[in-house]
């Protein structure tokens, strides 16, 4: 599939900033299930810095801009080709080990019910229980626009019984590394079709380190692993840890924030 994307992120201040630092985690994974053939990051005002690949194989790059500055816009687009791999992480270089997605965080910290939520299910191996701990997360939160916010936990979310992406990437994550299976959240686009489908095309999954295998990824609030619909950008210990835009801003002012993100798919070329 090609798939073109925009992706505007804008920041407004009621006192302008002196300056803002970013750091921007906005340049699709290199793997076999997608191939980038265009693509451009812009940052009005701002003067790019360094960029290095982490230990998670995800690119990232640092802005600055020089104020005053009442509003600043991180603007992306560009095109990407993707294939089904079965949610399967291939041809992903990584050099950390799988096992430091054992450490809990604030975000995905297990309390009683998720232990219980966790622990009710079976598994032949661990790509099955990988799968019946998504089916369960999908099950125990229904998806729920507006209920919960950005630093909504997963135990918070479980038991609200209903939260976005998000929070069902949060509660799968915990569930997993309660049965000592690695996880981590990850941030990208999906393609939603016009068939009402309630999903933003900013999107957010958890991975789950299944053995041989490797990362798998499980999208469970759309009960499904992903696919071609699927833009990976990359991935951290929780939403925080993996949010395409950090930064700080210097001075008093407010900030105020919106983002407009559109994914839709290109004509095959004859």
């Amino acid at each position: 599939m090609r798939l073109k994307i925009t992706h505007e992120t804008g920041y407004r201040y009621d006192h302008p900033v002196r300056g803002l630092v970013q750091s921007l985690r906005l340049t699709p994974s290199i793997h076999a299930g997608q191939r980038v053939t265009d693509w451009r990051i812009a940052v009005a005002g701002g003067q790019r810095g360094a960029g290095f690949r982490d230990g998670a194989g995800d690119w990232i790059e640092a802005w600055t801009v020089r104020g005053p500055a009442d509003e600043v816009t991180v603007a992306v687009a560009g095109e990407v080709e993707t294939r089904d791999t079965a949610g399967v992480l291939r041809g992903h270089r990584e050099t950390i080990s799988p096992l430091v997605y054992l450490r809990p965080t604030a975000l995905t910290a297990g309390d009683a019910a998720l232990r219980d939520l966790a622990h009710a299910e079976g598994g032949e191996d661990a790509l099955d229980l990988a799968h019946r701990l998504s089916a369960a997360v999908a099950r125990a939160i229904a998806y729920e626009p507006g209920v919960t916010g950005a630093q909504t936990s997963a135990a918070q979310a479980l038991a609200l019984g209903q939260g976005v992406c998000q929070d069902h990437a949060h509660a799968l994550i915990a569930c997993a590394r309660e049965r000592d299976l690695p996880a981590r959240y990850v941030s990208g686009y999906l393609h939603s079709n016009i068939d009402g489908q309630p999903h933003d095309a900013a999107h957010a999954w958890a991975e789950i380190h299944v053995g041989a295998l490797g990362w798998v990824g499980f999208d469970a609030a759309n009960g499904c692993c992903p696919d071609d619909r699927y833009v990976r950008l990359g991935s951290g210990h929780d939403a925080d840890d993996a949010a395409p835009v950090r930064g700080t801003a210097f001075g008093p002012g407010r900030e105020s924030l919106a983002v407009r993100v559109q994914v839709e798919e290109m004509g095959q070329e004859q």
